[in-house]
This record gives structure tokens, C-alpha cells and sequence, in this order.
């Protein structure tokens, strides 16, 4: 993918100052803290405002992973599951034929069981784009994927931040091109974006609440031939970040705020689910 505001962006310094900065920058700096809600909030207003040419998705994580650089230091790194390091180290080539393998299978375990439970029309737009089907198998947890979850919704993205940590909590706030449609494919920017709720079905609760996207190279990396025609280093949604924010859970949201974090429960409503059913019943057979 391209890498974002080679023009320079608005952005939040490790300070609180709002300043125009190329995205290298911003993905070496340390993250800007946040008091509360509200503040966060605010910050991403003005990053909205002074950024018109594009959308933010946002994400919410436990740590700033980072990447080594040749020489010294380190830049911020959001790589997909499936090209994240093992063991501190790049995924080899055997390891990665695995994976995609895996994937495959995953993707064939899906369909068999979208046959039985779903509308005709889903299943012929499941059978036609593989990217379709690597969208939920990525949100639903069932194998590693070429794509990487965001959302639309701030609160949400901090909330998922929050949730099962009592130290630091990180969101980033991602640039994209305008979304249109179900699935947004920029050749521009070597990037599409996959709305949630627009390719499963009605009663996949997930999404719904979520407001989940998925991100994913343009043209999408199909297997591991075509992997080779890239650097790991390309295929990190860190060339996208416009900012980065970091809070202590514990002071971030206050027991009377009119904000309250979103709690496990409400972001994972698996009981009510039908898909996460069918998806965890395919991500049981992977380990068979």
C-alpha cells in the first residue's frame, strides 16, 4: 500500500500540538495522552477538520508494537494478522505457506457450512470475492488473514483498548480514502476497505455493533507467490496513521461520564450470534 500524507498531515505530537507531519514521523513519536473521553475526543475533531481528504478508522490496542529500523529506532506498526512477527522475527516462507494454507482451508469450511444456514444471494457474493471471506473469518477470530480490524466508532475503538487491561491503552486513528458502497477499492492509495455490515448476514451481531471495517492491500494478496512481491515492511497499516493516543484505563472513563465504556459483554454478544456459531464450529475443524 501507499503510504499516507507523503504531502504532510495534521497531526497530535507526543505534546498535545497539532502540527503538519509526514507519516514516518508520526509513526516514530511517541504517543499523545489523553485525560478522558471527552479529550480524546476533542483532539479527533480537530484532526477531522484539518484532514478533509480523509476518512479516520480507528483502532484500539494494549501496547504500541513497534518495528525495528535499519540502524536505530523504531516506528509504530499495524501489520495484519497473518504477516505479524513470530518470535520477535519476520514469519519465514514455510511458516507463511502455512498460513495461507490454513486460510484456504478456513475459507472452504465457510462456504460448506454458508450453504446451510444463509440466503443464496450472500453465498454467490461470498463464492465471487475471496476478500468477502476473509472479512469474516478475521473479525470472528478464526484463522490469521491478510486484513486488519478497525472501526468507525472512536468509543468503541477505546473501549476494545480498555477491556482486559489495567496499565496503558492505545487507539490509532488510520486515514483512509472516502468509503462508498460495501467494499471501498483505492488503486491510488493500494487499499480496500471492507464495511462489516454490509457483507454478513442480519443476524451476525458483531459487526452490527462494532461498526467494524477491515482493511486489506489493493489488489488483494491472494497467496504466497504473490506475497513475495512484497517487503514486510509494506504490508503495515502503520503507513496510514495520522495519529496515535494513548490513556490509563483506570482514569480514562469515569464512573458518572456521560461516555462509559462499552463493556466486553455488549462488544462480544457471541450467544445472540448465529455467525460466531458458524465460525467458531470452522475454526474447531482447522484444529481437528
Amino acid at each position: 500500500m501507499e503510504i499516507i500524507g507523503r504531502e504532510r498531515l495534521w497531526s497530535v505530537t507526543s505534546q498535545g500540538e497539532v502540527v503538519e507531519r509526514e507519516c514516518f514521523e508520526i509513526r516514530e513519536d511517541e504517543a499523545c495522552p489523553v485525560s478522558d473521553y471527552l479529550d480524546l475526543a476533542k483532539k479527533i475533531a480537530t484532526l477531522q477538520f484539518k484532514n478533509p481528504n480523509y476518512i479516520m478508522l480507528f483502532r484500539g490496542q494494549h501496547k504500541d508494537y513497534k518495528r525495528y529500523l535499519t540502524g536505530n529506532g523504531t516506528i509504530s506498526s499495524l501489520s495484519p494478522s497473518l504477516f505479524r512477527k513470530i518470535n520477535n522475527r519476520n514469519p519465514s516462507a514455510s511458516q507463511l505457506r502455512r498460513k495461507f494454507d490454513t486460510l484456504r482451508d478456513a475459507e472452504n469450511a465457510l462456504m460448506e457450512g454458508f450453504h446451510q444456514r444463509v440466503s443464496l444471494e450472500l453465498i454467490e457474493r461470498l463464492q465471487r470475492h475471496k476478500i468477502l471471506r476473509w472479512t469474516i473469518l478475521q473479525h470472528y477470530e478464526v484463522c490469521d488473514t491478510p486484513l486488519l480490524d478497525v472501526t468507525q466508532s472512536l468509543r468503541i475503538a477505546a473501549s476494545f483498548a480498555s477491556n482486559k487491561t489495567k496499565s496503558e491503552a492505545y487507539v490509532f486513528v488510520l486515514g483512509v480514502p472516502n468509503l462508498s458502497g460495501s467494499v471501498t477499492a483505492s488503486a491510488e492509495a493500494g487499499i480496500q476497505i471492507v464495511r462489516l455490515a454490509s457483507v454478513c448476514p442480519p443476524n451476525a451481531l458483531r459487526p452490527q455493533i462494532q461498526e467494524g471495517y477491515l482493511l486489506g492491500e489493493y489488489p488483494e494478496m491472494s497467496d504466497f507467490d504473490q506475497k513475495r512481491n512484497y517487503g514486510h515492511f509494506e504490508i503495515d497499516f502503520g503507513r496510514r496513521l495520522v495519529a496515535k493516543f494513548c490513556f490509563d484505563p483506570n482514569e480514562f472513563w469515569h464512573a458518572r461520564d456521560p461516555f462509559p465504556m462499552i463493556t466486553h459483554e455488549a462488544l462480544y454478544p457471541d450467544e445472540e450470534d448465529e455467525l460466531f456459531k458458524l465460525t467458531q464450529s470452522v475454526k474447531n475443524s482447522l484444529n481437528e
